[in-house]
């Protein structure tokens, strides 16, 4: 009688524990429905076009009042730090907007010849485009106007479908046509949010995609810097090496390249001393005027041009003339241009972004990514009706406006005027300019463009990652500009692939002394429950790519856990925990390979208790009826919650499936 008493006094507190469940538990269960996907995008738009309200609502024409000057200052951040600009601060932007244009005018030159347009044109990139920021961006150092990269972009791509030397009339057409579609592009990612196509592009992708860019940059400067009049338009290695063998057995002229290394040594000296002392940045930052100004005079005053040196000769002077015109949208080479618009539209918001953001970083703010790419998207559709071509910010010039003490845009206000000065007055001086120093200008920016330390950076941390880099460096070297970001893009792709069909599975095992359970590889001082299997699925979206390998790892380690219990006498394990916190979301193949580990456990006699699915999952859990067959006893908010119910429901009794 005694026993008997015993047995059901122990059958009594077993199901006491069994039926005390923790009362976190049950919010897993009855957490409010998600958001649906419409509700998603209508929140979304909703942002984009709905400006913040401050301040209460009042009645009449109030609540329109309220809205208003913050709707405006989103999309005019001047009219925000305008309100407390000091005269100290225009002082400062000015001296920084002179010494920006010193820099900027003779590179702005360089890069129209690398985009194989007119020098003017690349004059005109740096007047309406940096105005046009100053009143829209919300970075306060950054320089925007013609980069190196985008302008090999726009001449590689564009000239695969015009021959800019046959017909340059077509030639700017297509290219005012890329710019404005490039812009209408980065407005777009600005009002609908989708900075994240932007970072399709990795940072090793970039930096492996810079150093190629670079070299292929060098290596087509050699036709200015050898006073070839022959060369190649291909962009690959190969061919520029072929070009140059090929061209040394014309008659060429050494004046082109004593000029040209001459005056690239002076620019990388200045820049050395620069760097030495601080105080002195501003004689880098002169130093391709000052050569552009020298060699100028040295070509005029000798007659240099009369003895083989290549010099720009006639530059068109005046204002931004209208180009609305030449943008053609329903021509036969639209679909062209809109390819290569979103490639220059991503490659200048990356640019631009990861410069202004490393700067504001030192200052002390915050960039705005998305007012970002409304300014830069304006400032190009406004540059494309205004004979510019594509701008994005420039890493050195910024380097030279932070140094010079830039404190907002106006900066590059102040940099738009000299331009717009030098076009209207100076123009004709440039006639006798050495396409040499040109050259030397361009080649003195490129290795700013090589980061070898951060190559070896990636590689010491990522060997997949340096892959993408590797793989975006040798595309543009030895193919094309296309062929390394899609090599890239192809890489980066494949990485996420690969880890999304082999996620992490670990089994875990609880810190002494605590409810922290951790993987007990990472941990060796984890120790695991008895006759509880704990696993955590380390994926946020458990899906048909990784589904099937979750669930024949999981098995897998039942059955051997099963067999050595069995063959060693040990205690058998009665549950398995499946941690499910880092399950984000979860689709029917996921739901299928739930069910089917259930389906085993039951035939193996263990009990089956899922812990913390995420908002999605257990939504989706729950309308699949997964929760059903598992049982609403046994899904949990943790872990912890889910182990002591295990070791509780199954303490001494049979188990019971």
């Amino acid at each position: 009688m005694e026993a008997s008493a015993a047995v059901e006094s122990s059958a009594t507190v077993s199901a006491f524990e069994v039926s005390k469940r923790p009362d976190t538990a049950k919010l897993v269960l009855n957490s409010p429905s998600p958001p649906s996907l419409r509700e998603e995008l209508a929140t979304v738009v909703g942002k984009a076009f709905r400006p913040r309200a401050s301040g209460g609502a009042g009645g009449g024409r109030a609540p329109r009042c309220v809205w208003v000057l913050p709707a405006l200052q989103c999309v005019f951040p001047v009219l925000q730090w305008g309100r407390s600009y000091t005269l100290k601060s225009f002082k400062s932007d000015v001296m920084a907007g002179l010494t920006l244009a010193s820099l900027g005018i003779p590179q702005s030159i360089g890069y129209a010849n690398l985009a194989k347009l007119d020098p003017q044109y690349g004059l005109y990139t740096s007047v309406v485009p940096p105005l046009i920021y100053a009143v829209m961006g919300t970075s306060r150092e950054i320089a925007i106007g013609p980069v190196a990269v985008v302008s090999l972009l726009l001449s590689s791509m564009i000239q695969n479908i015009v021959d800019p030397a046959a017909d340059p009339a077509t030639y700017r057409s297509l290219v005012f046509t890329v710019t404005f579609l490039a812009g209408v592009f980065q407005v777009s990612f600005g009002l609908f949010r989708l900075g994240f196509l932007v970072d399709f592009l990795s940072h090793a992708a970039i930096v492996g995609f810079m150093a190629g860019a670079a070299i292929v940059i060098g290596l087509q400067q050699l036709k200015g810097l050898l006073g070839l009049s022959h060369f190649t338009n291909s962009t690959d290695i190969v061919s520029v090496i072929k070009a140059v063998c090929s061209a040394l057995h014309d008659p060429w002229h050494p004046g082109n390249f004593f000029i040209g290394c001459s005056f690239l040594i002076f620019i990388l000296t200045t820049r050395f001393i620069g760097r030495r002392y601080k105080k002195l940045f501003w004689l880098s930052a002169i130093a391709p005027l000052i050569s552009v100004i020298l060699s100028t005079t040295a070509v005029y005053a000798t007659r240099a041009d009369k003895h083989g040196v290549k010099i720009i000769q006639k530059v068109h002077a005046g204002v931004n003339p209208s180009s609305v015109k030449q943008i053609h949208l329903n021509g036969p080479h639209t679909a062209e241009c809109a390819k290569i618009a979103i490639i220059c539209a991503v490659i200048a918001l990356t640019e631009a972004i990861a410069v202004g953001r490393s700067f504001a970083s030192i200052r002390g703010y915050k960039l705005d990514g998305n007012k970002e790419m409304l300014a830069m998207g304006f400032s190009n559709v406004a540059g494309s009706l205004s004979s510019c071509y594509v701008a994005t910010g420039s890493f050195s010039r910024t380097a030279v406006n932070f140094s010079a003490g830039a404190r907002s845009t106006m900066s590059n206000i102040i940099m738009s005027i000299t331009v717009f000065i030098t076009l209207e007055l100076f123009m004709k001086f440039l006639y006798y300019t050495p396409m040499a120093v040109l050259a030397s200008i361009i080649l003195s920016a490129l290795p700013g463009l090589i980061d070898i330390k951060e190559a070896c950076n990636i590689w010491k941390i990522d060997k997949m990652d340096f892959l993408t880099c590797l793989g975006a460096f040798v595309g543009v070297l030895f193919g094309s500009v296309e062929i390394g970001l899609a090599v890239a893009i192809a890489i980066s792709f494949a990485k996420i692939i690969i880890q999304s069909l082999r996620p992490q599975v670990e089994i875990l095992g609880r810190l002494q002394g605590t409810n922290i359970f951790c993987s007990i590889r990472q941990y060796p001082v984890a120790c695991r429950t008895p006759t509880v299997l704990t696993i955590r699925i380390d994926t946020s979206f458990m899906c048909f790519i990784n589904a099937s390998f979750i669930k024949e790892r999981i098995i897998q380690w039942v059955r051997e856990e099963v067999e050595a219990s069995d063959g060693k006498g040990k205690e058998r394990i009665q549950a398995v925990v499946l941690d499910m916190s880092s399950v984000v979301n979860i689709d029917t193949s996921g739901l299928t390979a739930l069910e089917e580990i259930h389906k085993e456990l039951v035939s193996l006699g263990i009990q089956m208790a899922i812990a913390g699915p995420g908002w999605n999952a257990v939504q989706k859990m729950k309308v699949s009826r997964v929760v059903d067959r598992v049982g609403e006893d046994w899904i949990f908010l943790t872990v912890g919650e889910a182990v002591e119910a295990c070791l509780s429901a199954h303490k001494g009794t049979a188990l019971e499936c």
